[in-house]
């Protein structure tokens, strides 16, 4: 499937409908890599060793397999282009993709589409607060302290993954959700805190 381009540069000659069905298709992982080509041409091995050099691994499910099937996709759909090949020493050659066009255009619908409109998520841990009464007071103690733990493992990773970022030649603005991470999970840990405390005191009443 390939999209006309009428235009040039920033791709806003892309036709309204063409603009629908390029967000639609784009998926969390294509996302992630039309976004590393918009800073420079890269082959698949580059855009893999990026991704996780950044920790990119914590907001999307990132195998070296899925990335380079998601590349030949973006591809197949006129998103990228194929800009040559580079070898390195006696390694195969690699082929080398830019960011076309259409995935410009494809890249800021996606953005602008996910940031007004996200898309309602079901993590499964509310639910299982939701039910937890179904457990004794003793038990759902000993899960949240078990649970807090691995909050504060995550919160410990994001501090240590921003210290690394920051050494990098990589603005702030390209590496800010870990920060949003960061606060999102020291609130968790706040509020599983707090509730333990209440559970312990009695100060939450318990139905079991």
């Amino acid at each position: 499937m390939e999209y006309l381009v009428e235009g040039h540069g920033s791709g806003v000659g892309v036709t309204s409908a063409a603009r629908v069905k390029l967000a639609a298709r784009v998926t969390p992982l294509g996302a992630a890599v039309l976004a590393l080509l918009a800073e420079r041409p890269m082959h698949p091995y580059q855009m893999f060793s990026v991704l996780m050099e950044r920790r990119q691994d914590r907001l999307v499910k990132i195998r070296a397999g899925s990335l380079y099937h998601t590349v030949e996709r973006l591809a197949r759909d006129g998103l990228l282009e194929v800009t040559g090949t580079e070898r390195a020493g006696a390694r195969p050659e690699r082929t080398m993709y830019a960011l076309a066009d259409a995935g410009t255009v494809a890249l800021e619908d996606w953005v602008r589409r996910t940031m007004s409109e996200p898309e309602p998520e079901f993590p499964r841990f509310p639910l299982a607060l939701a039910e937890a009464h179904n457990l004794s007071v003793d038990t759902v103690v000993g899960l949240l302290t078990e649970y807090l733990q691995i909050v504060e493992t995550d919160i410990d990773a994001y501090r240590t993954a921003i210290e690394q970022l920051q050494k990098l030649p990589l603005p702030e603005a390209h590496w800010l959700e870990i920060d949003y991470l960061l606060a999102q999970r020291s609130a968790e840990r706040d509020w599983i805190a707090t509730t333990l405390k209440r559970l312990q005191s009695k100060d939450l009443p318990w139905p079991k």
